[in-house]
């Protein structure tokens, strides 16, 4: 049989649809895959090339995409074989081009590079796998033609060796049929979570397909008698309309068989009506609101059950009014109302009559990137998708695998380095480079969206200072300054002691705070700890040290002296009179100087620290110590013209309580965003919410600002990633 007989089914929709310069390029791919692809057979023998055709029989039957979509489904296997075997493609992209044309070849490296992301069975990295996949996306028919791929491939699992059946199946339920409900193409959803569902969970698909078959006889007579009141009616008014009647597909009744925890039986809405009526636009919400209250006359609606979409349509463009209503006997009936033009919309995903607003600049996220594409099959059919779609998908981010297949999200533009602190501190404190393809690099190499990046390390790298200028993301930022922070202080206290050794070595009678105070000013340093640096880098000699002191001590110094005495003095009485003052209670939240506990404290209002923040302690005049945050606006101006007030701190460990923090947050402007935040703040999180301020800016977006009580800043960290994973939430920060 010749490879056009074969695929005679394939070339019959196309002549009978397209042109006939289509046909004779579809022809074509068919001889070009074939005579590629001929030494390649499915696992069941079969030739690879009925894969292909496959995909493109549901690419232009189901979906509607047209020709070049076609051509790229039947030769893509052609090009993904040549680059997994590391065969010269230039001559073969060079054909792809000449033969079918610029767009088709862009359309199948994109195919190409979904083939090759190393899936991992993760549910806590699903999301990010999907805005992967639709990351590769920047035509849009390259999304819509994998959801085909995927869907010929779960047709044809049966094919394949049982390992492979489930990790199919898990990323079928996972991703690809998530991203075809983000698009609304409910068909393709439902057929890949039944098919999923067939091979995770055999014995519940066959218990439910066999009650189904079991109680379809039945079911049908029932829906009859409950129909025909219904018909008289509406034949009464003269409306055109038709029926049809719909079982819930497998997976949804498993899922409310394990929600609901009850039997097949116990699923009171196996089935479902759907009324659609053939009216004009302008008279589409008051038809279907007559229809309802037919409904509503015959039998008795369940309140708790009703959904108005028509009103208000869901954000993927789907409209229709539901309700679910009691036909007597225990039996409850859903109901679906809606017209020719939204069943359109439901049954095909090609409408979304939710507008997108706001598109940045800067590129798309995939939530949005989806919407809107959504909106744009709205109007548009065939090839010319691409051409009125110029975003890309993208919100400056990419995606980079561990060599182990752990998919981490990174901002454009991160290094090696940034990736090796995103996986772990301690990994990034002694990260050297990394190998990329099989290529060394160095850590300032940028990574780009699906490397596959190993991490070199050296025991003995340190973080430098000079880090900093190569990571962009906050965390290594963070992680870096702590431990330059932790460094100086060990450098400083290296410093100290030889200065404690050397001044009684030289056996001078005078106290060591009283030293550094006038060797602060002496070397026009700012605080003691810098003194103590110069001495540990050796910048300045301890002979030199010496001499200094020598001098103060002579008598030729007294004014300078004396005016750093009563410095020291005068930082020790006010610890002495905080401490006699002090009636905090053994429970205190900090440790101040490591030596001095119970003393009467507050939190700086200017930078509301909470347990888990760097924090550090100021002698006030006349209010005892506050704490501050060491990032505090102030911290600088506090260290810098007080240095002797300046104390260090720490929590407690162990300590418990209720810290106030407001965060901000910048979002599209969204009905129910508010609801959402909320939701996560109280529900997901169990937070005390304080108060929320929700600012739309006119443009689309808007700000918000809420304030909830944590025990600690950790709580802050998790509650900032839950809020930055919301649809329409472009960033999420503390401002206090």
């Amino acid at each position: 049989m010749s490879v056009l007989q074969r695929y005679s089914a394939l070339r019959d929709y196309v002549a009978k649809n397209f042109s006939t310069t289509t046909v004779d390029m579809v022809d074509h791919a068919l001889g070009f895959a074939d005579e590629h692809l001929k030494a390649y057979e499915r696992y069941d023998h079969t030739p690879m090339l009925d894969h292909g055709v496959g995909v493109a029989q549901i690419v232009i039957e189901d979906i509607g995409l047209g020709r070049n979509s076609a051509i790229a489904s039947i030769i893509h296997d052609v090009v993904r074989i040549a680059i997994q075997q590391s065969q010269p493609t230039d001559e073969l992209y060079a054909s792809i081009r000449s033969n079918y044309g610029e767009e088709v070849l862009g359309i199948v490296l994109a195919l190409c590079k979904i083939s090759d992301i190393k899936l991992k069975v993760s549910k806590e990295q699903a999301s990010d796998f999907r805005d992967m996949i639709v990351s590769y996306s920047e035509d849009p028919r390259v999304i819509l033609i994998k959801l085909a791929d995927r869907l010929e491939v779960m047709r044809s699992l049966s094919i394949f060796p049982e390992a492979k059946r489930r990790t199919k199946s898990w990323e079928s339920l996972n991703l690809y049929a998530q991203i075809a409900h983000k698009l609304g193409l409910y068909a393709i959803k439902s057929e890949l979570e039944d098919l999923s569902l067939k091979y995770l969970e055999p014995e519940a698909y066959n218990h439910i397909v066999h009650e189904l078959k079991e109680s379809e006889e039945e079911r049908m007579a029932f829906i009859e008698e409950f129909l025909k009141p219904v018909r008289e009616l509406l034949d009464r008014d003269d409306l055109k309309y038709h029926i049809k009647s719909r079982t819930k597909s497998v997976y949804s009744i498993f899922q409310k068989m394990r929600k609901q925890k009850v039997s097949f039986k116990g699923v009171y809405d196996i089935f479902a009506l759907r009324i659609i009526i053939d009216c004009p636009v302008e008279r589409e919400k008051a038809l279907c609101w007559t229809v309802y209250s037919h409904i509503a006359s015959l039998y008795t609606p369940n309140p708790e059950r009703m959904r108005d979409w028509i009103s208000i349509p869901k954000s993927n463009g789907y409209e229709s009014l539901h309700t679910t209503v009691s036909a007597g006997g225990g039996r409850w009936v859903e109901v679906q109302i809606r017209t020719e033009r939204m069943d359109e919309v439901a049954e095909r995903g090609i409408a979304a009559h939710w507008r997108y607003k706001g598109v940045k600049q800067g590129g798309m996220g995939a939530e949005e990137w989806l919407q809107r594409l959504r909106e744009m099959l709205e109007d548009t059919t065939s090839e010319s998708i691409a051409h009125r779609f110029s975003e890309r998908p993208t919100t400056n981010e990419i995606f980079v695998f561990t060599p182990s297949g752990d998919i981490r999200k990174l901002p454009e533009g991160a290094t090696v380095l940034d990736f090796a602190f995103d996986i772990h501190t301690s990994l990034g404190a002694i990260c050297v480079g990394g190998k990329i393809g099989g290529r060394v690099v160095p850590i300032k190499e940028p990574l780009h969206n699906g490397d596959i990046c190993e991490v070199l390390t050296r025991r003995d790298q340190t973080p430098k200072a000079d880090w900093l200028t190569i990571c962009v993301t906050q965390k290594a930022r963070s992680r870096i300054r702590a431990f330059l922070r932790e460094e100086r202080q060990k450098h400083a206290r290296l410093g100290r002691e030889e200065l404690e050794r050397k001044l009684k070595n030289w056996k001078m009678d005078i106290a060591i705070d009283e030293a550094v105070a006038y060797l602060s000013k002496h070397f026009k340093v700012r605080r003691g700890i810098e003194v103590y640096t110069l001495i540990a880098d050796q910048k300045v000699e301890l002979s030199q040290i010496k001499d200094i002191l020598n001098h103060w001590l002579s008598g030729e110094a007294d004014e300078q002296r004396r005016q750093a005495a009563a410095e020291v003095e005068e930082h020790k009485a006010r610890l002495r009179e905080e401490r006699s003052e002090s009636t905090a209670q053994r429970t205190d939240a900090l440790i101040i100087d490591e030596r001095i506990n119970n003393i009467e404290y507050k939190l700086g209002k200017c930078c509301n620290p909470i347990k888990g923040d760097d924090i550090f302690g100021f002698i006030t005049i006349s209010a005892g110590i506050t704490i501050h945050r060491t990032d505090c606006p102030n911290a600088r101006r506090m260290r810098e013209r007080y240095p002797y007030r300046v104390m260090k701190a720490r929590w407690r460990e162990g300590t418990s309580g209720a810290f106030r923090v407001t965060v901000a947050i910048s979002a599209a402007d969204i009905p129910g965003l508010a609801t959402t935040i909320m939701d996560i703040a109280s529900k997901e999180l169990k937070l005390s919410v304080r108060g929320i301020n929700f600012t739309p800016k006119g443009d689309g977006s808007a700000s918000v600002q809420l304030s909830v009580e944590v025990p600690s800043v950790g709580v802050v960290d998790m509650l900032l990633h839950s809020l930055r994973r919301v649809k329409g939430v472009k960033n999420a920060y503390r401002i206090n």
